[in-house]
């Protein structure tokens, strides 16, 4: 298994606990939880069951009673009337096995099971309460891709299941060194700069990484996946989100909005894009997006809470906005073509910050500032009539008395700071200084994918560098 090492360590703890342990695991859809659980855990499954996405409650029921007779080798599955009666029937059945070891019980993509109005939610709580936690060898998991709708109604429960919850492990996507070293696992022998490219279009989402075929470049790859007609994520994006939330269309307004905005947009700026009004509905959908790693929530340099902005990090969703939706009549060769012009510049640009923003952790460790605590922001000044204005990229301000103001370039080849570029850092510095009245020793720091060519100005300008090989040999 590539990556999940903390992940791993606490299942491990589970299987080692002298009592009942009860464990939430969240994440985006397509992340690797369920493989994750099947790995680790199901060679002590005593019972497991998967939701039916859009099934009735009765549907719910029937498979309940047909995965329960897999398990206690009834010929004939019973469908339960209710699911007092099904967790009765499951208890009678856990009560003929053996305590010597971990018996565990998995109920994937649970919020598809727990239909409204079913009485499924207070039916577990009971099964937990007056069952499986007065013994000591169950491990109660339960899984699904709709984080928000488990951390409010499973995790953050007021009711019969308030912190009932003894582990929870919300799995994130690969970062870019686990992607190398997974397409590496596959066969598939991507240089770096490959990688990059991939992550930046597909993010670390190992279900989309499967695709990607032996021999295949980035190019070759990206037209056959997104593009071509049938490829995997060509139609992917509504399913997506339409599997983790209800009314989804507000979620998919948001993110539709905030795709036109790479360096972020206020409340006030997304609600006009989308045409949406500042309702309980909107900030609902605000939270579900940030809680299930589609969004962030940003604070400027200096600032407290004033000025936050959302930003998009979903790479998937923003390559569907900027180049896929606009380009659904396929022609062959369409993504090469697309590839070679100024808005893929532009967005590989952009993506290539959000991946250095995504991976601050490396940045530092290749800067040698591991273990100095740091606060990560970006700052944006509107230029007026009388002073011009400036953005950094990423701003890294440091306990230690320093800030790193953080350049992030992504070029074919070397990047070359000419006599111009050197004078507008020179300028951007200052400004800088002067806006912020900062006394902290100010480093200019470059991020690159390629390094950045020896020049004088070069050499006279630049405090540190940080490359992609940086991130990916962490």
């Amino acid at each position: 298994m590539i990556g999940r090492k903390q992940e791993i360590k606490k299942i491990n703890l589970l299987l080692t606990s002298t009592r009942s342990e009860f464990l939430a695991v969240t994440g985006r859809r397509r992340v690797g939880k369920t493989f994750l659980v099947d790995t680790l855990l199901q060679e002590h499954y005593c019972f497991s069951m998967t939701g039916i996405q859009n099934g009735n409650t009765p549907t719910q029921l029937v498979n309940f009673g047909i995965k329960l007779s897999e398990y206690n080798s009834t010929l004939h599955p019973e469908s339960p009337k209710n699911w007092q009666t099904a967790f009765l029937q499951l208890k009678n059945y856990l009560k003929t096995l053996s305590k010597k070891k971990k018996q565990v019980i998995f109920i994937d993509e649970l919020p598809w099971v727990a239909t409204a109005r079913s009485g499924f939610v207070q039916m577990l709580a009971h099964f937990w309460n007056d069952y499986l936690s007065k013994q000591p060898h169950f491990i109660l998991v339960i899984c699904g891709s709709a984080t928000s709708w488990i951390t409010k109604k499973i995790i953050n429960d007021p009711g019969g299941l308030h912190n009932r919850v003894t582990e929870i492990i919300h799995l994130y996507p690969f970062s870019i060194s686990e992607t190398y070293a997974f397409l590496k696992s596959k066969g598939l022998r991507y240089s770096f700069q490959e990688t990059a490219k991939i992550y930046m279009t597909l993010g670390g989402i190992p279900f989309y990484l499967e695709n990607l075929r032996k021999g295949e470049s980035f190019a070759v790859a990206i037209e056959r996946i997104c593009f071509s007609p049938t490829g995997l994520l060509r139609n992917e994006y509504n399913n997506l989100y339409q599997a983790l939330f209800n009314n989804a269309e507000i979620h998919q307004a948001i993110v539709a909005a905030l795709a036109d905005y790479p360096n972020g947009a206020t409340h006030a700026e997304i609600l006009k894009k989308a045409g949406l009004t500042n309702s309980g509905s909107y900030q609902r959908a605000v939270q579900e997006l940030i809680i299930s790693d589609f969004i962030i929530e940003a604070v400027p340099f200096g600032k407290k809470r004033r000025g936050t902005f959302f930003r998009l990090i979903d790479e998937y969703s923003i390559f569907y906005h900027r180049f896929i939706k606009p380009n659904k009549k396929y022609t062959s060769g369409m993504w090469q073509q697309l590839s070679s012009g100024q808005p893929y510049k532009i967005w590989a640009g952009y993506a290539f910050e959000s991946l250095c923003h995504k991976h601050i952790d490396l940045i530092k460790k290749a800067l040698g500032i591991g273990m100095v605590y740091t606060e990560i922001s970006s700052l944006r000044i509107a230029g007026t009539s009388k002073k011009d204005g400036f953005q950094i990229d990423l701003i890294i301000d440091r306990k230690d008395e320093s800030i790193n103001l953080c350049e992030i370039k992504f070029h074919a080849g070397e990047f070359s700071i000419d006599k111009k570029y050197y004078n507008e850092l020179i300028q951007k510095r200052q400004r800088f200084i002067d806006f912020t009245k900062t006394k902290k020793q100010v480093f200019l720091t470059f991020i690159t994918n390629h390094g950045i060519a020896e020049n004088m100005y070069a050499s006279e300008i630049v405090d540190a560098e940080v490359m992609l090989e940086d991130m990916i040999n962490e």
